[in-house]
């Protein structure tokens, strides 16, 4: 029997926060509806330690029964932390009615986000100084006494203090998209030091202090065409690759002792697992996933003593759950969100390239089932620096099940395939990631499908690709599934969060310097050219993409007299998170699709 969206939609899952050396395991997990923090004991037993109105995450403060807890209201991503204190085991599990969470830091006008925990201490950034600029600060949990360690202005990614606390390296945004530009802070004299050229458009990232202080290994692609698992020496000023692959990005995450490193393969969109040792590079062991997943969309997290790792997988068919390492080469999986969600019809996906008339070719993932109809709805991720990988996505099963098939393109700009890959859409080649969507449209008969009944679907980036696609290619989408998108990259760039601005200039272009460019890529600007029927979703408190973008453009389209539906969620941000809103935006979209893709299968 086939499973129903509404099936897949309710689908629970579960995701690894932390863990500690006696091997409880800190979960988010979200059948309340939104993400809950939950223990689960060494006997497997679960406690539910928050009962908030919003998702939120955490974090076990070492050596202490207290967990920091990062929340914000309303989806409007201004994180707040907050203590939560766990009875001693010797008095029994914590179960509290009503969760006494104490405020740490607090102060709803601004960002405060959780970094790091150190013995005593959390490591969070915070722009409270301006609005803007993020500072990187260190609290005393006992005394509240704070100190800032890094003030350098701008948007801070990763951020990692050194055992003895003499250093801190963070990565900022470097100047071209998708770059982070590694710094290291000497936290004694308040020195900066640049460790590698803000021009150079790499990525460093997961950053992991050796025990000893003396160095720290991290994940970067500087010098070369993917990412490899690097180590930089504080004694010689100096770094090289330890673990590299000619062929495919790898990211790494060190273990805290510093003698393995956690690799994940990305593998045409799946995550292959293998522990290296950490001064050779040499490849230990494998570590087996239940099939083709994904283990990297939530941080692996190694235990204080380096013995476990908790692993948060999901695969096409499966949602998120939490697996255990302890030794040899099979994870225990520790939860089964979801045991009566029946998977036997949902579908894995094909892999492709598509060509591209100027001679690329862009990843593809098909997705569809012996009951295709022939239409097709093309789903394009967000960022634009992202990537569609072999996950869990409901709104994918739910369109196969209901008749359609679902092409997935890693279009240009996509990570996972290359440096080069992810800085062709880059400001001024923007168009070219849209170029792409035609590229797949002129694919889909060699696949046997309808090239008359495609339609679009994206979120976030992903909805400014649909509004693009329909404006500038009108002739070819039969509808198109707007979520908290983009209509015009000036307005955006102009009433998105202070914080953003900056940020998403270095992808998108400067309004100082790009703005006629930036003008003729919006499709709010070729809104009189689409033709096609449009659903609009967005949530009121988002702060990313402020909800002045889904109202403009649909004003427009209904101004010519065009199908046109806005939705927008009052108790939403961004995310469009919350399990009632799941509830309602995909089962809307969907019909909406079915309505508009309808008709006789191809010949």
């Amino acid at each position: 029997m086939t499973v129903t969206l509404r099936e897949l939609l309710e689908a629970r899952s579960t995701r690894a926060y932390d863990l500690d050396d006696e091997g409880r395991v800190l979960v988010g997990n979200d059948d309340t509806g939104t993400v809950q923090l939950y223990e689960i004991d060494t006997d497997g037993g679960w406690t539910r330690l928050t009962d908030l109105g919003e998702s939120c995450v955490g974090r076990y403060l070492p050596g202490e029964r207290t967990v920091i807890v990062q929340h914000d209201a309303g989806g409007n991503e201004r994180a707040q932390l907050s203590l939560l204190r766990l009875q001693d085991d010797t008095t029994g599990p914590a179960e509290p009615a009503e969760p006494v969470l104490v405020p740490l830091v607090h102060d709803e006008r601004y960002i405060h986000s959780l970094l790091d925990v150190l013995p005593g201490r959390v490591v969070y950034m915070t722009n409270r100084r301006n609005g803007v600029d993020f500072d990187v600060v260190v609290r005393d949990v006992a005394s509240g006494a704070e100190r800032v360690h890094y003030d350098g202005g701008g948007y801070v990614m990763d951020v990692s203090v050194s055992p003895d606390e003499r250093y801190l390296v963070v990565t900022r945004p470097g100047r071209p998209a998708m770059s982070g530009q590694l710094v290291l802070v000497d936290t004694g004299t308040g020195g900066r030091e640049d460790l590698t050229d803000a021009a150079d458009p790499a990525v460093n990232r997961h950053l992991g202090w050796l025990p000893d202080s003396s160095g720290f290994i991290f994940t970067t692609n500087s010098g070369r065409e993917y990412t490899g698992v690097a180590h930089y020496d504080l004694a010689t000023r100096s770094w090289r690759y330890r673990i590299t692959d000619d062929e495919h990005d790898l990211t790494g995450w060190p273990s805290p002792d510093g003698r393995r490193v956690l690799v994940a393969v990305n593998d045409d969109g799946a995550d292959v697992a293998a522990l290296h040792d950490a001064e050779s590079g040499y490849r230990v062991s494998a570590i087996d996933l239940p099939e083709p997943g994904v283990f990297s969309a939530v941080d692996p997290m190694w235990s204080p003593g380096s013995q476990r790792l908790a692993l948060s997988v999901s695969t096409p068919r499966e949602p998120l759950d939490v697996y255990v390492w302890s030794g040899g080469a099979s994870p225990r999986r520790l939860t089964e969100s979801t045991p009566d969600l029946d998977t036997s019809t949902l579908v894995t996906p094909e892999s492709h390239r598509i060509p591209t008339p100027d001679g690329e070719t862009v990843p593809c993932f098909l997705y569809r089932d012996a009951d295709c109809d022939g239409s097709v709805v093309l789903v394009v991720h967000g960022g634009p620096e992202s990537a569609s990988m072999r996950s869990w996505n409901p709104i994918v099963q739910g369109l196969v099940a209901q008749g359609h098939a679902v092409a997935v393109p890693n279009v240009r700009g996509s990570t996972g395939y290359g440096k080069r890959w992810y800085t062709l859409d880059d400001v001024r080649d923007r168009l070219s990631s849209v170029a792409d969507l035609a590229a797949v449209h002129a694919w889909l008969p060699s696949v046997g499908l309808d090239q008359r009944r495609a339609g679009l679907y994206g979120r976030s980036y992903g909805g400014y690709m649909v509004l693009a696609g329909l404006a500038f290619q009108p002739g070819l989408w039969a509808a198109g599934v707007d979520i908290v998108g983009i209509s015009s990259l000036v307005t955006f760039l102009r009433n998105t969060s202070g914080y953003r601005r900056a940020h998403r200039e270095r992808e998108y272009g400067s309004l100082e310097r790009d703005g006629e460019f930036l003008t003729y890529a919006s499709p709010l600007t070729h809104v009189t050219d689409i033709r096609a029927p449009l659903l609009i979703l967005h949530g009121a408190n988002d702060p990313r993409v402020p909800v002045t973008e889904a109202e403009q453009v649909a004003a427009a389209v209904r101004s010519r007299g065009l199908e046109c539906e806005l939705v927008v969620y009052a108790d939403e941000g961004h995310a469009l998170a919350k399990r009632h809103t799941l509830l309602d935006t995909h089962p809307r979209a969907a019909e909406f699709l079915r309505r508009h893709l309808s008709g006789q299968p191809i010949a």
